[in-house]
């Protein structure tokens, strides 16, 4: 079977590699962790503590991390925890967010990298955030002797029926995870279909609730808000998470709205790094005075500029709290949304597309609670904007109510960690104890 997977990951690869190559010339990506990706050359870990391997492909699967993390050195301080992502963007917020841990780029599914990956780090368990099914990187594992849980569980439909087409391999695979922890009923539903065993699956809510930051007097956003000048009666409209073209539509809104509302003020914090420069160009196209975030570091900010570009990573969240009126990107194009739930926990008036597949469950909750509004262009996010200025009230109530739906969410990380603790120690007598107690500390 690996070989098997090596033969037609290879293909894959090769059919795929002038695209990769032009993407690496053209944005930068896929330079880094080469040894790593295709090597399986991850650091090394000495000593034989009980160690948990979390996978985290990229920045939001990173910062759901954040509570799990602090709630499981609470619970089992004798562990160590190392950290793999798949894209730079990640990586860099891992070492960032986690200093204290091991931070590495995942191996890709070849068996040898894996191989060597595994016999490197010799985790106990292995931990995938929301949905990362890499078959050698599972099989293996468990071979050597680590349990492997999904955690924060999410299968959309269309992602669903991608694996449900190769029905035959998946389910093996899946019936052989030791825990899936899924965000909902839905997302287990589909799991059990896949072969997951139903003793395997529970629902455990969505961590990310857990790790929102609701306090707008916290350390980062207070230093942001300092950074970038921002005054007391300032009105910052953020537009965060965007893609193509969803900044040129916040852009108009606010061309179309400051003259009227003077204090004002647009943060843009689009979603991909290779993209700033992008939108700097179209920034400069329009003819609105604006700075970069990055500029901050080195001058201080013009009070009569009222139009910033967030141009660094990882910072988005602290942003989010110096947002009275808020637009969540990824939902007026094709990515199926971003994350809404960090404005939200903030009380921000919040808005996104219709285009909100990949958080379909937060979304229906959010407008069910009248606690966020669903706007379909332009158009639609302008009058959102224009009638939060006009009715203060009407976006505080709004805000308050999503802040409210956050917090009742809250527990995720809790109930998850009670079903992975007992993961971590394999019963004495079973096989998966004595291949962990085989095998050398380097």
């Amino acid at each position: 079977m690996a070989w098997l997977l090596d033969v037609l990951y290879i293909l894959a690869l090769l059919v795929a590699s002038p695209w990769l190559a032009w993407r690496s010339v053209r944005t930068g990506r896929d330079r880094e962790g080469f040894g790593a990706k295709f090597l399986g050359l991850v650091p090394r870990r000495s000593g034989n503590a009980p160690c948990v391997w979390f996978h985290a492909v990229s920045v939001g699967e990173v910062n759901l991390l954040g509570p799990l993390l602090a709630e499981l050195a609470r619970r089992r301080s004798d562990c160590e925890c190392v950290i793999s992502t798949t894209t730079q963007t990640g990586y860099a917020l891992a070492c960032r967010r986690y200093p204290e841990q091991t931070v590495f780029y995942c191996p890709l599914d070849f068996s040898w990298a894996v191989r060597r990956a595994l016999r490197r780090v010799r985790p106990s368990l292995l931990v995938l955030a929301e949905l990362e099914l890499w078959p050698n990187l599972i099989r293996l594992a468990r071979s050597g002797g680590a349990r492997v849980a999904v955690i924060n569980g999410r299968l959309s439909p269309r992602s669903f029926r991608g694996y449900s087409r190769f029905a035959r391999f998946i389910r093996p695979m899946v019936a052989g995870l030791d825990l899936i922890a899924a965000q909902n009923a839905e997302y287990a539903d589909r799991f059990l279909a896949l072969g997951a065993l139903p003793e395997k699956v529970r629902v455990t809510g969505s961590i990310k609730f857990d790790g929102a930051q609701s306090d707008r007097r916290n350390p980062l956003t207070q230093r942001l808000r300092a950074l970038a000048g921002f005054a007391p009666d300032d009105i910052v409209f953020l537009a965060g998470s965007t893609q193509e073209p969803e900044e040129a539509l916040a852009l108009d809104t606010f061309r179309q709205l400051q003259p009227l509302h003077s204090r004002l003020r647009l943060v843009l914090v689009p979603r991909h790094p290779d993209r700033f420069a992008a939108v700097a160009a179209r920034l400069d196209a329009s003819g609105v005075p604006w700075q970069r975030r990055t500029d901050f570091d080195r001058q201080s900010p013009n009070p009569a500029v009222r139009v910033l570009l967030v141009d660094s990573v990882g910072e988005l969240g602290g942003w989010w709290g110096t947002a009275a009126i808020g637009f969540v990107g990824g939902s007026l194009s094709t990515r199926g949304g971003q994350n809404m739930i960090e404005p939200a926990a903030y009380g921000v008036a919040v808005s996104f597309g219709p285009n909100t597949q990949n958080f379909r469950d937060v979304v229906a909750a959010l407008l069910a609670d009248d606690a966020a509004v669903e706007v379909q262009d332009g158009d639609g996010l302008t009058a959102f904007v224009r009638r939060g200025l006009e009715d203060p009230s009407y976006a505080a109530a709004l805000g308050r109510r999503a802040q409210s739906l956050v917090a009742a969410q809250a527990g995720a990380t809790a109930r998850t960690l009670d079903h992975l603790l007992p993961l971590i120690d394999p019963p004495p007598d079973s096989p998966a104890a004595s291949a962990l107690a085989a095998r050398p500390a380097a």
